[in-house]
């Protein structure tokens, strides 16, 4: 991360969390969506798909860049596969709280959600070049600004305390399914342990099965 220290920028991240705030329901117990997930997708699929994921894990970005437009288009735009997403931070937490906060900025709907995080995913790298945190704030504004958020905009969405509180109830709720690390996937109740479905190949498969296990009706 560009010669800074990840304690350093942990501590870096809290202190942009804390400016912004001085400037400016857990998961279904079934594992089905709640309150705090963002839903694609019908309701009505054969198939549901669960991911806990963080927006600053290179391995959550790699998935996405890689197996997100596929499974978009092929399942959940079809019908086939509902989609739910629960934020997960990993190292520096709070930067990834800031992105999944940014990602929510002004009531975004799941689609304008997955956009940005998407964004956020692509410019990771990018993001922790510069190894400071002045760096990682222009990269947040300069997302928000592409989706048409101003400053201050950006800024007290990532101070709002809702964010932290959204995250307890998530992290609360993954004990549900032993989650330890992103990307993790759970299909119709069942962590995926399998490498090959973090491929869209192979996850198409595993959800294929899935879909042909449940009876019809």
């Amino acid at each position: 991360m560009g010669g800074v220290g990840r304690r350093q920028l942990i501590l870096g991240a809290s202190l942009l969390v804390l400016a912004a705030c001085s400037g400016g329901n857990g998961p279904a117990a079934s594992g089905g969506p709640g309150p705090d997930d963002m839903v694609l997708g019908s309701p009505n699929a054969r198939a549901t798909l669960i991911e806990y994921a963080s927006a600053t894990c290179p391995h959550c970005a790699h998935f996405h860049e890689t197996v997100w437009d596929q499974l978009k288009t092929n399942y959940i735009d079809t019908g086939k596969l509902r989609f739910i997403f629960r934020e997960f931070p990993t190292p520096p937490e709070a930067v990834a709280v800031a992105g999944f906060q940014l990602s929510r900025c002004g009531g975004a709907t799941p689609e304008q959600y997955f956009a940005r995080l998407g964004e956020i995913f692509r410019q990771q790298h990018d993001m922790f070049a510069s190894g400071t945190m002045e760096g990682v704030r222009a990269k947040l504004l300069e997302i928000g600004a592409s989706s048409g958020l101003s400053e201050q905009q950006v800024m007290q969405c990532i101070g709002d305390d809702a964010g932290p509180e959204r995250i307890r109830r998530i992290e609360q709720g993954a004990t549900q399914f032993n989650v330890t690390g992103t990307p993790t996937l759970i299909l119709n109740g069942q962590k995926l342990e399998d490498p090959r479905a973090l491929t869209y190949e192979g996850l198409s498969q595993l959800i294929d099965q899935a879909i042909g296990a449940r009876p019809q009706g």
